[in-house]
């Protein structure tokens, strides 16, 4: 008797990918799970519900060509988040009545799909700065709104198809779905398939990331010591002082595109190498681990929350729009920044092609 409830209780707890660390017996679920994705749910879907609003409050945002590829990107980690609730209303016992193979394939598909798309968003950021950049003068010839059009159309395109020999046994996408047991336990990865999602997305978008924003580096950098050494050449001794000053302006514009450049490859590389690490040694039989995998899967996602702080908030125009959405919620500590703001002393402009 007392062997046959214990078995029974066995088999009627819940799978959790962290053990018994993470289960909790009076409330019969995954504690530990649910509070960890509940709280990234809840900070990818407020950030880029935020970025939305933002853009559509601020019209001057749409004058940029990048703007397209922000609000496509938001649009994007927005569904990751709302598609997060799935886990974690199957682990609060909500979706009993569901298939578990068809819904763990379906959400892992769709992840997937999404995070494609927010990954090539960012690659094509990257690309469009560098031809801002490299070809200011036939920029506007070279991206036109129809081609903006095109290429995001082909982005979701490209998303959905590279995934899509999921659904035929090639092999897993991911492990955004290993929340259910059918899917960490049945759905086994392919090193074939693997091997075809990193070849076809995750270096291409790397190095895209890497050689331009590496380029775009060098070219201001470079630009920004000739112009140095034309004004030491070309000033005068009586304004020296104002020369010092110059210079130390000059050497603004390294250290902000070298902040900007580190903080694109440090996030970028810091949240999804643990995972494409992680998904290439499983994938051929070298290392599984439960708790490894539930770690760098919902690390890599909560990169949908650091897109909207480290694209959209570089921006200065979005940053007006942010204040003046939340200008009525928070006036005296806006009219207080705006304060301490006012006395800094205007520096050079830098110059318009070097404008990430």
């Amino acid at each position: 008797m007392n062997s046959s409830s214990d078995a029974n209780q066995s088999v009627s707890s819940p799978f959790c990918l962290l053990g018994a660390v993470g289960y909790s017996r009076s409330l019969d679920t995954c504690v530990l799970e649910v509070v960890i994705i509940l709280f990234l749910t809840v900070l990818i879907i407020a950030g880029n519900l935020v970025v939305i609003f933002v853009f559509h409050c601020a019209p001057l945002l749409h004058h940029h060509t990048t703007s397209h590829f922000i609000q496509t990107m938001a649009y994007a980690d927005l569904l990751v988040g709302v598609s997060c609730l799935v886990p974690s209303l199957s682990l609060l016992h909500y979706l009993r009545g569901l298939n578990e193979e068809l819904t763990c394939k379906a959400f892992g598909y769709m992840v997937s799909v999404l995070k494609s798309v927010s990954m090539a968003s960012l690659a094509c950021i990257s690309v469009d700065r560098y031809i801002a950049i490299t070809r200011p003068l036939s920029y506007a010839t070279l991206v036109t709104p129809c081609r903006l059009r095109v290429c995001i159309v082909l982005i979701w395109v490209y998303s959905a198809l590279i995934f899509l020999p999921s659904f035929f046994d090639w092999g897993k996408p991911g492990y955004h779905g290993d929340i259910f047991q059918w899917c960490a336990v049945s759905w086994k990865t392919n090193p074939g398939f693997s091997t075809f999602i990193v070849a076809l997305l995750y270096a291409p978008a790397a190095l895209t990331v890497c050689f331009t924003y590496g380029s775009i580096f060098r070219i201001c950098r470079q630009h920004t010591r000739e112009i140095t050494q034309r004004h030491a050449r070309f000033s005068s001794q009586t304004a020296g002082d104002k020369g010092e000053r110059g210079e130390r302006c000059e050497g603004c514009p390294d250290k902000r595109y070298a902040m900007v450049l580190f903080r694109i490859t440090s996030v970028f590389y810091v949240l999804w190498m643990p995972y494409i690490l992680y998904f290439l040694l499983e994938s051929a039989g070298l290392y599984h681990h439960k708790v490894a995998s539930f770690l760098t899967t919902w690390l890599a996602i909560s990169n949908s929350f650091c897109n909207c702080l480290i694209y959209s908030l570089s921006n200065s125009v979005f940053r007006k729009g942010l204040g003046s959405l939340f200008s009525p919620l928070f006036p005296s500590c806006l009219g207080c920044m705006d304060a301490k703001k006012a006395p800094a002393p205007v520096a050079p402009r830098a110059d318009p092609r070097c404008q990430v």
